[in-house]
């Protein structure tokens, strides 16, 4: 790969910028001949008053702002390979689209700064190379000079190696912020849609986890309507099985819950009751497990992680049926006591027993010491329920 070092005034770089608020990205510069967002880029990130504010005051104060890339495509056309970010933070302030606090602490939108000032950031020279070579040369820098910084993730970088019309695609749906569906998918999925969390779901839940492979296999697609199709599938089902959305919804596994659980048929009324219930009870310390736990028929207690006895309580149980054991001559264990092989009289140390509950917990029993028993653990692992 061939790189020449070039300077570029402000001015030039920004001239006839486009800015597409819809999707939150810069789109020209350089009247038309520099792309500033291709599809191997992240989504515009810096807008935030901060880190878009902290490039303009480095304009203002003339520190270094870096090295910019990009990547000739064809004679004087060109589009970033590296520096978008700082580009897109620079044409919208230079358009009105924030202001800064400079110096004097009041908002400046560029209109406002004196002409001064203006011409400072306007001719400020940008250090840009200008990389040539293939399409896998390019990508590969793409990746190399993206380790400083923020680094890329994942799906930030599977976008750049599998560019084309089937990311473009799906970026406008799940990488678009102004997106109306993203509020109902956030109750879902954990992760910002800038950063690709989105998208990176929907292809995980359509791939089953082979996201690579099916993006390499979709890249000239033009069309997402599997991948959209399957995720909304996903998220309408899950709304409909509980109506009430909690927080502890967020990241949840809801593909695997979809594909082992949409075939039962739920009383969603039902559910809805049992799962404010399992909030209120104050025994239940996993709220994440209550809706695996509800899906899979309210059998697989261990999801909830039911509050134990505590050692205080267990010490004390175990000393009062060891010396009633003692007077009545049987096992220190209710159940072996009950027997007629030879643990019907065999007194079991602390650490050889477990506690249990005497009323189940699934059926209304309680944590508490008049519920708690020590049972040998043989018979506690076979007794089951919890």
């Amino acid at each position: 790969m061939k790189a020449d070092l070039s300077e570029y005034s402000v001015h030039d770089v920004v001239e006839g910028f486009t800015y597409n608020e819809l999707e939150g990205k810069g789109l020209f510069g350089l009247s038309g001949h520099l792309t500033i967002q291709p599809e191997y880029q992240r989504n515009y990130i810096y807008a935030d008053g901060k880190r878009d504010a902290a490039v303009i005051n480095s304009l203002l104060n003339g520190y270094p702002l870096g090295i910019i890339y990009f990547n000739v495509t064809a004679p004087d056309t060109f589009e970033v390979l590296d520096g978008q970010q700082r580009i897109t933070s620079i044409g919208r302030y230079v358009t009105g689209k924030f202001a800064i606090q400079y110096k004097n602490g009041m908002e400046q939108y560029f209109s406002g700064l004196s002409q001064e000032l203006q011409d400072k950031i306007l001719n400020y020279k940008l250090l840009v190379y200008k990389c040539s070579g293939d399409e896998d040369e390019i990508r590969e820098w793409f990746k190399t000079i993206n380790t400083a910084g923020i680094p890329l993730n994942d799906q930030e970088l599977l976008n750049a190696v599998y560019s084309g019309p089937f990311v473009t695609s799906a970026k406008k749906v799940f990488s678009n912020s102004r997106n109306s569906n993203c509020m109902k998918w956030s109750a879902y999925i954990r992760g910002d849609v800038n950063r690709q969390a989105y998208l990176e779901r929907a292809l995980d839940w359509v791939s089953d986890g082979q996201i690579s492979a099916y993006m390499s296999a979709h890249r000239q697609d033009h069309g997402i309507k599997e991948l959209q199709t399957h995720f909304d599938t996903v998220i309408e089902w899950a709304s409909t099985i509980f109506p009430t959305i909690e927080k502890e919804m967020r990241g949840l596994e809801w593909d695997r819950f979809y594909k082992e659980f949409h075939d039962t048929a739920y009383d969603t009324n039902h559910n809805d009751k049992e799962m404010h219930r399992l909030y209120a009870d104050p025994y239940v310390t996993a709220k994440k497990g209550i809706f695996e736990y509800i899906l899979g028929g309210e059998q697989r207690t261990e999801l909830l992680q039911i509050r134990i006895f505590g050692e205080a309580t267990k010490k004390t149980v175990y000393a009062q049926q060891t010396q009633q054991a003692k007077i009545k001559g049987t096992s220190n264990c209710p159940l072996c006591a009950f027997g007629s092989n030879a643990n019907k009289t065999r007194m079991w140390k602390i650490g050889e027993m477990d506690a249990d509950h005497v009323s189940a917990w699934s059926k209304g029993g309680v944590t508490s010491i008049s519920n708690c028993q020590m049972l040998c653990k043989t018979h506690n692992r076979s007794k089951g329920n919890a």
